[in-house]
């Protein structure tokens, strides 16, 4: 069994975590948040401060697909999301007009999912993580670099042997992770240490969200989770607790749009889509939240045949962030941790693999 070390502690990091410390490894997780995990899935709404997660206030989904592997991985994490308070989302109903033929399919007990605000998900599984045997979770530890120790395979590629913190403090590992999401430093750390630089794809999507959520009687679906509306499109997803959220997305250089920052301007655009308005009648719980400058970009690890570092690996969006109207960056985050997982079940001992 392996000594494994996480960079980043959050919902993808501590699924990382929990699926290697249930097959038998020894995991620690730093992050560099220090806030502690507060008292309940609410308070994490409230009151829990995630500088490092830019969008831990902005709309989640869990899609289907992330669902199904909690479902069969770590059950336990499932129910527990439940008794947080998240809601069933069935991604089929309603099926928009244009399928003329809206009759059952053998895949429909697929497609729907649990779904919950980003710090009532992500709390879940800090939960989850703290009680799990096998994970030391340390928080107010930001890494800095990377440690190394000779080549596992010569032809110059360095072999990872730890991180190096801000505090000074060194923590070694058979395995390191970089799990740090959208703000990875991964490049600059393999730069540092003399490897070569990764294949780096990336494109900023071009658009900003203007999000709101609500609370109170959860709205009933009439129209799609997203429905493009010529300029602009509209998103409505449900929340934990009888919450939900109401999101206006259009170009980053539509000028005119940037009104939506005004709670009155964003109102009564959402007023003004027949599908979308009643999701307005509720108590608004936050003010108008805008994010723009979302990057879709892709890294590979293995250039030319050869890993640029051995030792260490990137998941989630460290890996690749995908554009988030989507939804599968989570999905995506656990699929990498599930594939880790069972490369290290064969080849633990074998730095190249």
């Amino acid at each position: 069994m392996a000594k494994v070390l996480i960079i980043g502690g959050g919902i993808c990091g501590l699924g990382t975590a929990l699926l290697l410390a249930r097959d038998g490894h020894e995991v620690t997780v730093l992050e560099r948040d220090a806030d502690p995990l507060p008292a309940s899935p609410q308070d994490a709404w409230e009151m829990w401060a995630r500088k490092g997660v830019a969008q831990f206030r902005q709309p989640h989904n869990f899609m289907p697909g992330f669902r199904l592997i909690p479902e069969k991985e770590l059950p336990d994490v499932r129910e527990a999301l439940c008794r947080a308070g998240a809601s069933r989302l069935d991604m089929l109903h309603p099926l928009p007009p244009v399928f003329t033929d809206q009759s059952p399919r053998p895949i429909d007990d697929k497609l729907w999912t649990y779904t919950a605000r980003r710090p009532a998900g992500e709390w879940v599984f800090a939960d989850a993580a703290r009680n799990e045997p096998r994970v030391t979770l340390r928080r107010g530890i930001q890494a800095t670099g990377l440690l190394t120790a000779g080549s596992a395979m010569g032809a110059g590629i360095p072999h990872v042997v730890g991180v190096r913190t801000a505090g000074g403090e060194e923590f070694r590992a058979d395995l390191v992770i970089d799990a740090t999401g959208r703000r990875s430093k991964s490049p600059e750390w393999l730069r540092a240490i003399g490897a070569r630089p990764p294949h780096e794809e990336q494109e900023d999507c071009g658009f900003t969200y203007y999000s709101r959520y609500f609370r109170g009687t959860q709205p009933q679906r009439i129209g799609p989770v997203m429905t493009p509306l010529g300029t602009i499109s509209a998103l409505t997803l449900p929340g934990d607790n009888g919450t939900w959220s109401v999101t206006v997305f259009g170009a980053a250089g539509d000028l005119p749009l940037k009104n939506l920052r005004f709670a009155a301007k964003w109102t009564n655009t959402v007023r003004a889509c027949p599908l979308q308005a009643h999701w307005l009648d509720g108590e608004p719980i936050t003010d108008i939240l805008p994010m723009s400058g979302i990057v879709d970009r892709y890294r590979r690890f293995v250039v030319g045949g050869l890993p640029v570092a051995t030792g260490f690996v990137c998941v989630a969006d460290a890996w690749a962030c995908t554009n988030p109207s989507a939804g599968r960056g989570l999905t995506v985050g656990l699929l990498h941790a599930l594939q880790l997982r069972d490369v290290l079940q064969d080849l633990a001992d074998d730095a190249r693999a």
